[in-house]
This record gives C-alpha cells, structure tokens and sequence, in this order.
C-alpha cells in the first residue's frame, strides 16, 4: 500500500498522458448493449489494465490468505485445520475473481467463450475425468475434512502425516522423511485410516510367551503393572491382559493399552 501511494505522489502530474494509450485500438468486436449491437474496441489501455489486474491477483493470491489466517487466530479459537481449509478457499475465490476481472477487461464476454463448455465436457470425456475427479475430491477434502494437515493417516501401504492439501494431490511425509504425493480421488473412493480424526489416542498390543507350567496369573500381573508404571501408558481406558491361547511352544498372553498421542507409540511398545 505504501509503495503504491508512494508511485502515486511521484507520478501523479504525469498520469494524464497515459490517457493517450485509450486512442490505441488493437481489435474491435460486435456485443450486445442495450439490445443493439455495437462495435467496442478494445484498446492498449484495457490489456495493460488487465495484466495489472492479473499481477495483483497473483500478488493477493499468495499474501492475503496469510494475512486471513492472523487475523482469524486473533480473533477466533481455530484449529489449524480449519485455518488451513479457510485460507485455501480465500486463494481460490481470490483467482477466480481476478482472472474474470482480467478477462472482462479486454472484452471477452460468456457469450464468446461458451463453447467451451461442450469442448471441456468432449475433453473430460476422453482423458481429463481423473483431473476433474482430483479437483472434486479436493474441494470435498476442504469442505467434508475427512483428512486434515496434521493427521497421522494410512494410505495402502504408506503411512505419515498430511502436509499439504493441493488442487489435484494431497502431499504426505512418510516416518522415512519422504513426501508421498497422493491424488485426491484416492481419499475420497478408497479406504483410508486416519489415526487422529477426532482423537489421538490409540490402542497397542504386546504379544508376549510364557512357557508351560509358568505361574500365568503372577506373568499377567507384571504385564498390567509395567503398562500402570509407564508415564505414556493412559490410566483411562485402563490397561488389561488376556489369555489368547496354548501355542505350540508356549502360552500367549498379550497386554491391551492405550496411550493419548500417536508420537508414543514407538516408545511405549519399546519401554513395554
């Protein structure tokens, strides 16, 4: 805004001379106005005028879902996925409005472009469907949130947390520190296990053997009192043993708990 009025104080006087840039005709076409056809050019000025709508388009594209995003978590008790949902909408509303503004400024009006609408239908009939199903599943991503930034999720064989949410692929960073980029549909026609949905707390199994002839009750007290010593274990739901059966080589036991975030499940099966 600074730079802008500054532009303006320096420039002003010389302003009006680029009024001559309206005399520059580069094409002319017939539209409807009134109900009487007429001939509208276009001129030098209305294609400048739209290249610089384009530039702050892309310019607000790009900084005012920020500037959204502090002013929300000033004002509003937000998760982050929420913010995140909210700032990736405002960038698209903010270029598609832009790009009509650009376009209108040099005079293309429906009535030119509507046939592209049959042409985009011939073409999603023929090789784009994954495309628009991606960009469909996208929006239904943002809106429905099945998964969000942050969520610890399992996507066929791959597991890690959600990163990014794009247009046309979601970007996930696997435990090996790779990014995964899976497209949007995928979420939304297959099967996904998200680990943290509405909560982070998640339940871990420890198989144990004892062998034949041991004390079983005194081995499934030990177990229980390990998950109640250990300060990742939750006390809520409480930790219990079961007896799972007579192996060929010795009597399963396993040990049910629980622990509150998904960063501890590694080292709570190790401490266990």
């Amino acid at each position: 805004i600074v730079a802008v009025l500054g532009l303006w104080a320096i420039w002003s006087e010389a302003l009006p001379a680029f009024g001559v840039l309206r005399e520059v005709t580069l094409w002319e076409q017939l539209v409807d106005v009134a109900g009487e056809r007429r001939l509208v050019a276009t001129t030098l000025a209305d294609v400048l005028t739209a290249v610089i709508i384009g530039l702050v388009t892309l310019v607000a594209a790009r900084r005012l879902p920020t500037l959204l995003a502090i002013v929300l978590l000033q004002r509003l008790d937000i998760s982050p996925a929420s913010l995140y949902t909210a700032t990736t909408l405002s960038r698209y509303a903010i270029a598609g409005v832009g790009g009509v503004l650009a376009i209108g400024q040099i005079g293309i009006r429906w009535s030119q472009v509507q046939w592209l609408v049959p042409a985009l239908g011939l073409g999603i009939g023929f090789g784009l469907q994954e495309i628009v199903a991606n960009f469909v599943s996208g929006l239904i991503i943002l809106f429905d949130r099945p998964i969000r930034v942050g969520d610890v999720v399992t996507v066929g064989d791959a597991n890690g947390v959600v990163t990014r949410i794009h247009i046309r692929a979601t970007t996930i960073r696997t435990w090996d520190r790779c990014e995964l980029l899976v497209p949007n549909k995928e979420f939304i026609t297959s099967r996904l296990l998200n680990w943290s949905l509405s909560d982070q707390i998640t339940r871990i199994a420890i198989h144990v053997g004892v062998s034949y002839g041991s004390n079983v009750q005194e081995a499934m007290s030990l177990m229980s009192a390990a998950a109640v010593e250990s300060r990742r274990i939750l006390d809520e739901p409480r930790p219990f043993v079961t007896f799972d059966g007579f192996g060929d080589n010795a009597l399963s036991l396993t040990l049910r708990c629980f622990v509150g975030r998904i960063d501890d499940r590694l080292d709570a099966i190790n401490e266990l």
